[in-house]
């Protein structure tokens, strides 16, 4: 609908460039969970620049809206900004932190990763995820055999310590966050490689169909909400960030390119069920529909150890309908790849499903007293 007006669903141009500088800029932001202000504030100035109003909830999410014709029943669309990371949880007689995850992520993708520790003094000391027999001159074979585990694991300070008074000279303290450096690397044959692709490449995605949107001058049938969480890696997710009229959830997370998963790696994933059971029928068929009708690259896949945004407003107790869509990551939670194409085509797809009328006429306008449908 444009100025009052039916027109068909069109497929408007993605901004690959701003797609990618937004997701080298978001990558460039330490923002392990409990640690994303600064994450916060970068997607605030993006939806500043394309003139999309936004609040941001009591914790910190972003709550963005897309004006459309109708406000009420509407739909979402919701990518998560934190990532994973470590704390600090204690401090070794020699001067080395023990660690723990935030997030759940394997130690093996821990060892030998660069990071940062935020001490509460807000200074920032560097070091090495490191296992605790890491020299193979020393310890021979025993470098190959010891456990992988984050209880056989150590942070090394790039500091002069050698006790623990040394490490409290420096600043850091159990509590502190570590965050992981995002190593990223951009070729020009389309692939990124990066730690946190999961899941900045989603919002990116997101950004830019919300760009793609307003460059078009489109006028959406439907409000639109962009939700930002903050807290997806440590199971919270989009519990507490919507709004009382979303009837549709479309969660934005990684599609794993692995031996048995059917994951499209240069189109868009499309999730009929992860671990929380089947995702809604109607509304993943209808963007099902849209990739075949637009020519949009896709797959669809089930993943069984895997959660998103979705389950979590689900558990909340929200009378709503979900999907998940997916870009496509090799190593997941680990050194991640996706491809360009296919961030661009989940772009391309959710500036497609912003526009899709209501699933259902009762969707199309709001319920009435005690729960009357309106008919017509």
């Amino acid at each position: 609908m444009r100025n009052g007006t039916m027109t068909a669903i069109v497929s408007p141009q993605i901004d690959r460039t701003y797609l990618l500088e937004t997701l080298a800029g978001l990558l460039e932001i330490p923002s392990p969970t409990g640690m994303t202000d600064a994450a916060v504030q970068f997607v605030c100035k993006q939806l500043d620049s394309l003139d999309i109003p936004f609040k941001l909830t009591r914790r910190g999410a972003i709550r963005a809206d897309i004006r459309g014709v109708q406000y009420s029943p509407d739909r979402a669309i919701v990518a998560h900004l934190d990532t994973l990371g470590a704390m600090v949880k204690g401090i070794r007689s020699n001067g080395r932190l023990e660690v723990v995850p935030i997030g759940t992520w394997s130690a093996r993708f821990a060892e030998g990763a660069r990071g940062t520790v935020f001490a509460a003094t807000d200074r920032r000391v560097r070091g090495t995820f490191l296992p605790l027999k890491a020299s193979g001159h020393v310890f021979n074979e025993e470098v190959d055999t010891q456990p992988i585990s984050w209880t056989n694991l150590e942070f090394r300070l790039d500091e002069r310590v050698s006790d623990a008074a040394d490490v409290a000279g420096v600043g850091v303290e159990i509590g502190d966050t570590i965050a992981v450096d995002p190593q990223p690397e951009f070729n020009d044959n389309g692939f990124i490689n990066a730690r946190h692709l999961d899941d900045k490449a989603g919002v990116a995605a997101v950004l830019a169909a919300a760009k793609a949107i307003r460059d078009a001058g489109i006028t959406l049938l439907l409000d639109c909400h962009l939700l930002f969480t903050i807290s997806e890696e440590v199971g919270v997710g989009a519990s507490h960030v919507l709004h009382g009229d979303v009837a549709e959830l479309v969660s934005i997370d990684n599609g794993t390119i692995a031996p048995g998963q059917n994951t499209c790696e240069y189109g868009v994933t499309i999730a009929m069920q992860d671990s929380s059971g089947p995702f809604d029928w109607h509304l993943t068929r209808s963007l099902i529909d849209l990739c075949r009708k637009h020519g949009i690259p896709f797959s669809r896949d089930v993943f069984r150890w895997y959660r998103s945004d979705a389950a979590a407003a689900l558990e909340a107790g929200n009378d709503i309908r979900t999907a998940l869509l997916c870009f496509a990551l090799d190593s997941s939670h680990g050194y991640e790849r996706t491809h360009v194409e296919s961030v661009e085509a989940l772009a391309r797809l959710l500036a497609l499903y912003m526009q899709r009328p209501p699933l259902f006429a009762r969707d199309a306008a709001p319920m009435g007293p005690a729960g009357d449908l309106p008919t017509g």
